[in-house]
């Protein structure tokens, strides 16, 4: 069986390659398409490393793109303050690209104090730019060197940030006439270097820390808020030139240490709830060119120490309960451009104030001078000293703590735009 299995075996190996031999020897003559070969191809195999994708942009340019380190270190802050506002009318923000920080819309750059040949952001001016953005947390209070923030008339909301206290550089605050809230920013007593504060036209509530009135500060501008309070009587310790408390709710007496302010220049606390009398203290104010104190409850008489305001120029009263006659010592000032008594009930008038009343000087209207037109009715009048009035030391109204001397009357001065009755607009102020 062995022997006959070999040739069998021979013969189907003979056979089953026969096909391919046979093609071979007639390639040439019959057009036969090419086998296919029965092995498919495969295709290269890929490499074994993948394939690194190509790195995209930086969001932060190198550092050594910046012109310094400090500008590097405040490019997020910025820009993520950016990625905070909601309202841009005057495309300010699109000059906030690029590590040129210095060219940015809005900000300034100087050498610090700490290292004179460095480069920062020391100074920052968004005055009428009308941004919007619901908080200036983690913006103002990051930038360490920031020296001067002026924002006036923008819409940013919140609260002034905690850690503003920590900028030991800055001097100038000024976010009037946004939309500021809560408790007054206590932060602020902490700054060292603050010399002019600017919260007016916001919506600040609540009181006043006293610690306020014992700061360096040169400008207090906090009118037209909702503060309510009654006025503290350390206000004399301010070290203040311009004061303005104007519009808000303020009430009780102007405290007898305003006396002791002598630094200030203009005072405004119009439009509030004062009550009590005027102090003489106020008459000890040697630099005072404007008081305006109208639209409040004061009433008693005028003090006579108001004759010593050598260099008052405006002194608004109008719109109070106040009566007696009106100092003729008030009446010699030779600085007085407006001197206005209008709506109390004033009974009389001396031969040096109806010169002012001449003048236009003097406005007296709407009081009980009978012998004058323009005063209320003798109903009203009447009505008004039937109920007794009184005040604390009444004695103090006839103290006139400065030299009694003849002071030679100028002519009429022409009114000027003093610095305070411009802080009762929405607009910046300019020193």
């Amino acid at each position: 069986m062995i022997l006959v299995k070999k040739p069998l075996l021979l013969s189907s190996l003979f056979f089953t390659f026969l096909p391919f031999i046979l093609c071979v020897t007639c390639r040439q003559n019959l057009e036969i398409p090419p086998l296919t070969p029965l092995i498919p191809k495969i295709p290269p195999l890929s490499p074994l490393i993948p394939k690194i994708p190509v790195p995209l942009p930086p969001l932060i340019p190198k550092i050594i793109s910046f012109l310094d380190r400090r500008l590097a270190s405040i490019f997020p802050i910025i820009q993520d303050f950016k990625n905070t506002i909601t309202s841009d009318p005057l495309r300010i923000t699109v000059t906030w690209v690029g590590p040129n920080i210095c060219n940015y819309t809005g900000f300034y750059c100087d050498h610090p104090p700490d290292n004179r040949s460095a480069i920062t952001v020391a100074s920052i001016d968004f005055n009428g730019f009308r941004l919007s953005a619901p908080s200036l947390v983690g913006f103002i209070d990051q930038l360490p060197d920031l020296a001067i923030f002026h924002a006036n008339s923008n819409n940013f909301s919140g609260t002034i940030p905690p850690k503003i206290s920590q900028l030991k550089y800055l001097y100038e605050l000024d976010l009037s006439n946004n939309m500021l809230s809560g408790s007054f920013p206590t932060s602020v007593l902490n700054l060292p270097s603050l010399s002019f504060l600017d919260l007016r036209y916001n919506s600040f509530s609540g009181t006043v820390p006293p610690q306020i009135f014992m700061q360096d500060l040169d400008v207090l501008f906090i009118n037209d808020n909702n503060l309510m309070q009654k006025l503290p009587n350390n206000l004399g310790d301010t070290r203040v030139l311009y004061l303005t408390l104007a519009n808000n709710k303020f009430t009780g007496p102007i405290p007898p240490s305003i006396g002791k302010a002598p630094l200030l220049i203009e005072v405004l606390l119009l439009n509030n709830q004062l009550t009590g009398c005027l102090p003489y203290e106020i008459g000890l104010l040697k630099q005072l060119t404007l008081f305006d104190a109208g639209n409040n409850l004061l009433t008693g008489p005028l003090p006579r120490s108001l004759g010593c305001l050598e260099k008052v120029e405006q002194f608004n009263i109008a719109g109070n309960f106040l009566y007696g006659r009106v100092p003729e010592e008030l009446c010699a000032l030779g600085n007085l451009g407006n001197l206005s008594l209008a709506n109390n009930y004033f009974t009389g008038v001396g031969p040096l104030c109806k010169k002012l009343i001449s003048s236009g000087v003097l406005d007296v209207s709407k009081n009980c001078i009978l012998e004058l037109p323009d005063q209320r009715s003798v109903k009203e009048c009447q009505d008004f000293f039937m109920h007794p009035k009184t005040c604390n030391r009444p004695a103090s109204f006839n103290i006139i703590p400065c030299k009694n001397q003849a002071r030679k009357q100028q002519g009429v001065r022409p009114k000027r735009n003093l610095l305070s009755y411009s802080a009762l607009s929405r607009k910046r102020v300019s020193l």
